[in-house]
C-alpha cells in the first residue's frame, strides 16, 4: 500500500507538490491527471524513489522508496522518456534487469514480445519514440513488479498498440493484484483503465475519487430559452461548476444528480434542457476552469 502524508517537493524556488496527502491502496490503476507543470511526474519519481522528498512521508508497503533497494526491486518506473544505453537492444536490456530483479519472467517477457513485436537484436536508440515505449513497457512488465508507475505512457503510440497496452495491464493487475499509476494527458485512454483518478493542479491535489464516482457526480447541462432571462440570478441556485452563455443558450456543468438541480431548472421554464453525464475529460476541463485555468491552453 502506498500512503502520502503532507508530501512537499521544491525545485530551487519552485515548490512542485505542496502538502499532497494521498493513499493507494494494493490493486489499484490510479490516474494522474493535471495541468503541465502540475507535480505529475515529480510525483512518479518521488514514488519510484528517484527523488527525495523535502517534506512529509511517502511510503510503500511502510517503508520509503528512496535509497531502498529492497523497495525498489518492487516498483518499475517508465518515465516520459524511457532511457536505454546506447548500445542497448532489447536482448542486453533483458539480460540487464533478469539480473536485477528477482521476479524475472522470462515467460512474460516472451509473451509481451508477442504483443509488441520488436526486433530484439537491433538498437533502441534507433528505434522510433513509439516502439521505444514499447520497448520500456516489455522490460517493465517482464520484472513483474508489484508497482509500475507509468509517466505519458500512451504517447507515441498507435490505437492498436494503445489497446494491445490496456489489455496487458489488466490481464497483470487480474493476475498479481500489482498497483498502478499512470500519468498522462490522453485522457480517454484513462477512461475504461483506472479505478480512481487524481487532479493535480500547481502542485495541489485538488480532488481524488472512484472513476465512476467522478464522472457521475457531475452533468452538463443545455438551457434554451425563447426569452432571455432578465438576470443570470438563477445560477446562485444551481450547483455550477462552469457556466458558458450564448444568447438565449446557457452551456452549464452542474455538479450532482438530476434531482439535485432538476426541480430549480424547470421552475424557470426553459424552452429545452438537455441534460447528459460527462466525460473524465470534460471533468478535468469544467474543475480546471473552476480553478481559474484557461481551458484553451490545455494540450
Amino acid at each position: 500500500m502506498i500512503e502520502i502524508k503532507n508530501l512537499t517537493k521544491r525545485y530551487d524556488d519552485v515548490t512542485a507538490l505542496k502538502g499532497i496527502d494521498l493513499s493507494v491502496a494494493d490493486g489499484t490503476v490510479l490516474g494522474l491527471i493535471g495541468t503541465n507543470g502540475g507535480g505529475k511526474s515529480t510525483l512518479l519519481r518521488l514514488l519510484a524513489g528517484v527523488l527525495r522528498p523535502d517534506g512529509g512521508t511517502l511510503t510503500i508497503d511502510g517503508k520509503r522508496p528512496f535509497n531502498a533497494p529492497e523497495v525498489k526491486s518492487q516498483c518499475f518506473f517508465v518515465p516520459d522518456f524511457p532511457y536505454f544505453y546506447d548500445d542497448s537492444t532489447l536482448k542486453s536490456a533483458a539480460a540487464l534487469y533478469r539480473s536485477i530483479y528477482h521476479g524475472w519472467s522470462d515467460e512474460e517477457y516472451e509473451r509481451c514480445l508477442k504483443a509488441f513485436p520488436l526486433d530484439r537484436k537491433k538498437r533502441i536508440i534507433n528505434m522510433s519514440k513509439g516502439m521505444q515505449r514499447q520497448a520500456a513497457l516489455i522490460i517493465a512488465l517482464a520484472t513483474r513488479p508489484r508497482y509500475l508507475f507509468l509517466d505519458e505512457i500512451f504517447d507515441g503510440l498507435d490505437a492498436v498498440m494503445r489497446l494491445k497496452l490496456k489489455k496487458l495491464l489488466a490481464e497483470r493487475i487480474a493476475d498479481s493484484g500489482m498497483t498502478v499509476i499512470i500519468a498522462s494527458h490522453t485522457l480517454r485512454e484513462l477512461d475504461d483503465l483506472c479505478d480512481r483518478v487524481c487532479l493535480l493542479h500547481k502542485g495541489e491535489l485538488l480532488l481524488e475519487r472512484g472513476l465512476d464516482e467522478l464522472t457521475g457526480a457531475y452533468r452538463r447541462v443545455q438551457l434554451g430559452f425563447a426569452e432571455a432571462p432578465e438576470s443570470d440570478g438563477f445560477l446562485a441556485e444551481l450547483p455550477v461548476v462552469s457556466c458558458r452563455r450564448s444568447g438565449n443558450i446557457y452551456n452549464l456543468t452542474l455538479k450532482g444528480g438530476e434531482e439535485d438541480f432538476m426541480p430549480i431548472i424547470q421552475a424557470i421554464s426553459p424552452a429545452y434542457i438537455s441534460v447528459t453525464p460527462l466525460t473524465l475529460e470534460d471533468v478535468f476541463i469544467s474543475e480546471m476552469e473552476a480553478a481559474g485555468y484557461d481551458a484553451h491552453d490545455i494540450d
